[in-house]
């Protein structure tokens, strides 16, 4: 039988896809079908043959169409339960190890979590977790590998050269190899020792058999009788198909030594009390079962009892055997009815989890129908697929019935939206080729052009090829990198020398941002004294020197605005009016125009001015009129004050460009006056050489 177990653990699990949820599903199918009913008949109250024969296969668990009159049936489960563990005193270590959800792992979660197994549990204990990691991964790495090779097809590879190198994969086949090297020794230690430990247990039992033919004094008899049953205990694990015939072969001598030991009621009754004491507390334990919410805990904790029952403590006496055994034959019958419930609720769930399922599938079909025809698009549906694919993993167990079918739908579905997606690519790489060529035009041309020295012409088409350049769509991967690195050089190198030509061309306003920049600091330090118009001349000398710089760099121009608002704050220490200080600014311009001796700047200042007069002007005519549609409304209203208050402002801001065409046609009339003493000078002279 061991060996026939060992040689099943060494088969590879089925690597269908479609038996995803099987393992699982058939193991809570065979736990649901168990029914947990007790036997009407004392255990104690049963005879076995001396000998120990070779028992038969151990039955299948019972299923739901077994009649429930059948009260032996979680006997039955027990015993089988509690004989696999009896192979292994350590055995009941597995049921501490939870069995995660492996179906919703990934491939590489997967192998994280074998790894962890193998590496800090006993290797006896894990079987059911291995079996569950193992086939579920070998059904995610098939799904990978087909669309791995659909991809390769598609993209004009021949199925037959295709090859795949997976690290995980990898990965898996190390650990697993690990793991059935460790097992396999495991398994080879057991069995001698398993065989040791049936050979002492039937010597033992002989040993048992033989007190009742002992001539001695009853009281060393019966401290030799109690040293058979500690040594017992301490045996050790046996086969698990010997182990309930051997039990019931040391249960049966038992029995006769008690009935022998009539002879010495006092030591009889005194052994029936104390066995009545510690299995009434065996009762009590079942009893309080029915409040444990962990089922399976509290089925685990039962099968400890009647192990308990059945092999440490012996029998009681006639009067309480029977009621004693009911008790604890109840408190099965409740545990029974409580997994009963929690099965039909689980079916209950499991068709939940199928309509879930269902409706992921449809979602991905739907997605199928209508995949994108653009590369953002379609990356963006990709991500949809995975997050449907994951949610899928997730959405928990279905009924048995349909799991194949339902798995065999989402492959369907997902395999549809591989073959769509990799049609649409395989039709995207034709036309990125030609956009290959559009661009290696494009390069040849920036290429001739990087050292041009046509700067006006070249500039604009170099900025035009870059233009083209965005507009044409993806070229293939393996010349995307490099076909770009070399433009951006290209352009990059033209670009680098026009630039420096220009920052030398600047330089001159580099300088006069660094004079502007110490005339600003200055004028930040400066500080008022007693003498009004002392000061406002210091500002004027300010307003001259800042006037004088001329303009600086185009990126660093908000240094004049810098220097703007310290002088209207400086203007309102002094209680200048804005316009005052408006045209005290103004007169620096006036005196540049003048050296400038520019009747176009001048003209151009002075079409400037009247422009600004004509658009004040307006706006007061406008406001006015608006003022007459408040001609009932109370001067206090916010609308009036408003209105009133732009009417005025435009009014201080029309007498202040007033002001400064008045300046600026004084000095065109001083001017104009130069140039005619300058011409009568001129004619003086003249006559004087004649």
């Amino acid at each position: 039988m061991m060996q026939e177990e060992k040689d099943h653990e060494l088969q590879e699990p089925v690597g269908e896809e479609n038996k995803s949820e099987t393992t699982h599903t058939q193991q809570e199918v065979s736990e649901k079908s168990t029914e947990i009913v007790t036997s009407d008949v004392n255990p104690e109250n049963t005879s076995e043959p001396e000998k120990v024969d070779s028992p038969k296969e151990p039955q299948e668990a019972v299923s739901e169409n077994v009649p429930k009159k059948n009260k032996e049936a979680v006997l039955t489960e027990i015993d089988e339960t509690n004989a696999e563990d009896a192979e292994d005193k350590d055995n009941h270590h597995r049921h501490r190890i939870p069995i995660l959800d492996y179906h919703a792992m990934s491939m590489e979660n997967l192998v994280g979590e074998f790894q962890k197994l193998v590496k800090n549990e006993k290797i006896q204990a894990i079987k059911k977790h291995v079996d569950g990691i193992k086939h579920e991964f070998d059904l995610k790495f098939q799904e990978f590998i087909d669309h791995k090779k659909e991809e390769f097809v598609s993209n004009g590879g021949n199925e037959i050269d295709f090859r795949y190198n997976s690290v995980t994969k990898r990965q898996f086949n190390e650990v697993y190899s690990e793991y059935r090297e460790k097992r396999n020794q495991y398994y080879k230690n057991l069995e001698s020792s398993l065989k040791e430990n049936l050979a002492n247990r039937l010597g033992i039992i002989e040993e048992l058999k033989s007190l009742i033919n002992v001539e001695e004094d009853i009281n060393t008899t019966y401290k030799h009788f109690k040293d058979v049953q500690e040594r017992w205990r301490n045996a050790g694990p046996v086969p698990r198909n010997n182990y309930n015939d051997v039990w019931r072969t040391y249960h049966h001598h038992i029995e006769i030594f008690y009935d022998f030991l009539h002879i010495n009621r006092e030591l009889r009754d005194l052994d029936f009390k104390h066995n009545l004491e510690e299995k009434l507390k065996l009762v009590l334990r079942a009893e309080a079962l029915e409040k444990e919410e962990d089922l399976n805990k509290a089925f685990r904790e039962l099968q400890t009892l009647h192990k308990i029952w059945k092999e440490d403590i012996g029998p009681v006496d006639k009067e309480h055997r029977e009621d004693i055994w009911e008790r604890f034959s109840n408190a099965t019958k409740v545990l029974h009815h409580r997994r009963q419930e929690y099965y039909k609720d689980l079916d209950k769930i499991h068709e939940k989890n199928l309509e879930k399922k269902n409706e992921i599938i449809e979602a991905i079909k739907t997605i199928s129908t209508k995949v994108a025809d653009n590369h953002r698009a379609l990356q963006q549906q990709i991500k949809q697929i995975e997050e449907l694919r994951d949610a899928f993993f997730k959405a928990g167990k279905v009924p048995l019935k349909v799991n194949e079918q339902t798995w065999a739908n989402f492959k369907d579905a997902v395999r549809n939206f591989n073959r769509n997606k990799n049609a649409y690519y395989k039709n995207l790489k034709k036309g990125q080729q030609e956009n290959l060529e559009k661009k290696r035009e494009l390069l040849n041309l920036a290429i001739s052009l990087k050292d041009s020295e046509e700067w006006e012409t070249t500039t604009s088409e170099m900025k035009r090829i870059q233009n083209e350049w965005k507009k044409i769509g993806h070229v293939p991967r393996k010349y995307s990198d490099k076909i770009w690195k070399d433009f951006k050089e290209a352009c990059n190198h033209y670009f680098d020398r026009f630039h420096a030509l220009k920052n030398k061309a600047h330089k001159v306003e580099s300088e006069n941002f660094d004079k502007k920049n110490d005339c600003l600091e200055r004028l930040k330090a400066f500080e008022l004294s007693d003498n009004r118009d002392k000061d406002i001349n210091t500002i004027k000398s300010y307003i001259e020197e800042w006037k004088k710089y001329g303009r600086v760099p185009y990126n660093k121009k908000n240094i004049n605005q810098k220097f703007n608002k310290i002088l209207d704050a400086i203007f309102k220490k002094l209680d200048v009016s804005r316009q005052e200080s408006e045209l005290l600014k103004y007169g620096n311009k006036i005196k540049q125009l003048a050296s400038a001796d520019n009747d176009r700047a001048i003209a151009n200042e002075r079409s400037f001015i009247r422009k600004k007069i004509d658009e004040s002007k307006n706006e007061i005519r406008q406001l006015e009129n608006n003022l007459l549609f408040f001609s009932n409304a109370s001067e206090d209203n916010p609308l009036v004050k408003d209105v009133v208050k732009k009417v005025d402002n435009h009014k201080n801001a029309l007498e202040t460009w007033q002001a400064k065409l008045k300046k600026l046609n004084v000095l065109q009339h001083n001017l104009h006056k130069e140039i005619e003493e300058a011409a009568e000078e001129a004619k003086a002279d003249s006559s004087e050489e004649e």
